[in-house]
C-alpha cells in the first residue's frame, strides 16, 4: 500500500498551483447557455458567472475552490498557503456569489444538476469544517467570512436539489456529469450539516432517493463499464453512496447482493484500468478521470467493510492500481485533463 499521506505532502503545491491558474483561467471556456430568443446573448463568462467563470467550466471552477479550501485544511503547510488564502478572500466576494446564486435559480440552472450542484455543497461543507478546524486564528476569521458569503448559494442549491428529488423517478446511472449516485454522495456532508443545525429537509430527500433507487439493486451490471466518456464507475459511485447512507451494519451484505464478485475480482472490467488513447481529446480524456474516481472509491469501500473481510484487500488494490494509472497525469498533461482533475487526486489522497 502507497503511503497516500506522503503522496499527498509530494504534491499539494502542485495541486494548488494548478487550481490557482485554472480559476483564472477564462478561456478557452465550455460556457452553457440556452438562448431564449434572438436577443437572449450571454456576456463573457466572468460576467454571467463572476466567481466560477475559469478552468474551462462552471462546475470545474467550483472544483478548483474546493481543492483550495480541502488543501489549506489537509495540507497546509505543504502549499503556498498566503497565496492560497489570498486568491480565495479575493473569489468569494459576497456580491459576486450573490450572483452566482441567483444564476442557479434562474431559467439554466438545471445545467448543473446534480454534479455541479453537489460539488458547489461540497465546496460549502469544506469551508465549513475549515471554520471549526481554525477557530480563533486569522485563517479561522477568512474561514467564517467565506462560510458567510457562501450561505445563499448553499441555500438556493439545497432547495433546487430539495424540489427536484421528490420529483426524480428514476435514477441516471452512467458515468457523467448526471449521474445521480455521485450527486447525491457530494451533497450529503453538506445535508448533514444542515441536518445538525436543525434543517433536515436535504438529508431526508437524499436518503428517501437514494434508498428508492438503489437500496434492492442486485447483481449489477458493471462487466458493461466502461463507456469511452466515463470520468466515474456507475457502479462503484453507487456503492460509495450507500455506504455512507447503509453504515456498517446494512452496507456489506448490501454489497454483497450488488456486487457479488468482487471476492473474485470479477467482473474483471472493473479492476482493469481505463486505457486513455489521446488526452487532448475532452470525451476521451475522462477516462483518467475514471482510474482516479475508481481509486477514491475503492478505498471509500475498503474502509467501510469490516476488518477480515477478504474484499478489503482486493479493493485496497484494486485502488492503487487505479491510482497509479491516473495520478502521473494530475499535472503537465492536455488541458481537458489538468483543468478538473486535480480535484479527484485530491479527493482520492485525502
Amino acid at each position: 500500500m502507497p503511503d497516500w499521506n506522503e503522496l499527498l505532502e509530494q504534491n499539494a503545491a502542485a495541486y494548488a498551483r494548478v487550481a490557482i491558474d485554472n480559476i483564472g483561467r477564462e478561456f478557452p471556456n465550455g460556457f452553457y447557455h440556452a438562448m431564449s430568443g434572438p436577443d437572449d446573448v450571454p456576456g463573457l463568462p466572468r460576467d454571467v458567472t463572476p466567481v466560477f467563470y475559469g478552468s474551462y467550466d462552471w462546475h470545474s471552477c467550483v472544483e478548483m475552490h474546493w481543492l483550495l479550501v480541502r488543501l489549506l485544511r489537509t495540507a497546509r503547510e505543504f502549499v503556498p498557503a498566503d497565496e492560497v488564502e489570498a486568491t480565495l478572500d479575493r473569489q468569494f466576494d459576497p456580491g459576486a456569489l450573490a450572483a452566482e446564486a441567483a444564476t442557479i435559480v434562474g431559467p439554466h440552472s438545471r445545467a448543473g444538476r446534480p454534479y455541479g450542484w453537489g460539488w458547489a455543497l461540497m465546496l460549502v461543507h469544506e469551508v465549513s469544517g475549515l471554520v471549526a478546524q481554525a477557530a480563533g486564528t486569522d485563517l479561522g476569521a477568512a474561514a467564517e467570512r467565506w462560510q458567510a458569503a457562501l450561505g445563499p448559494l448553499a441555500d438556493v442549491i439545497t432547495n433546487c436539489y430539495t424540489e427536484w428529488l421528490p420529483k426524480a423517478t428514476y435514477p441516471v446511472r452512467y458515468g457523467v456529469h448526471l449521474n445521480s449516485a455521485f450527486g447525491l454522495s457530494r451533497a450529503l456532508p453538506h445535508a448533514l450539516d444542515r441536518s445538525a443545525a436543525g434543517d433536515d429537509r436535504l438529508v431526508v430527500a437524499i436518503d428517501a432517493a437514494a434508498r428508492a433507487w438503489f437500496a434492492g439493486d442486485r447483481d449489477y451490471a458493471a462487466s458493461w463499464e466502461p463507456s469511452d466518456v466515463d470520468f466515474l464507475s456507475p457502479a462503484l459511485v453507487e456503492a460509495e453512496l450507500m455506504a455512507a447512507l447503509l453504515g456498517p451494519e446494512q452496507f456489506p451484505d448490501w454489497l454483497s447482493g450488488f456486487l457479488p464478485g468482487i471476492g473474485d475480482r470479477s467482473p474483471a472490467n472493473l479492476f482493469r484500468v481505463a486505457i486513455v488513447s489521446d488526452s487532448s481529446d475532452g470525451q476521451i480524456a475522462h477516462l483518467h478521470g475514471l482510474n482516479a474516481s475508481r481509486a477514491w472509491c475503492w478505498r471509500r469501500i475498503a474502509a467501510s467493510l469490516p476488518p477480515g473481510d477478504d474484499r478489503v484487500e482486493i479493493a485496497n488494490a484494486a485502488a492503487v492500481e487505479h491510482a497509479e494509472a491516473a495520478l502521473p497525469h494530475v499535472v503537465g498533461d492536455h488541458y481537458m485533463v489538468e483543468h478538473w482533475l486535480a480535484a479527484y487526486a485530491v479527493l482520492l489522497l485525502t
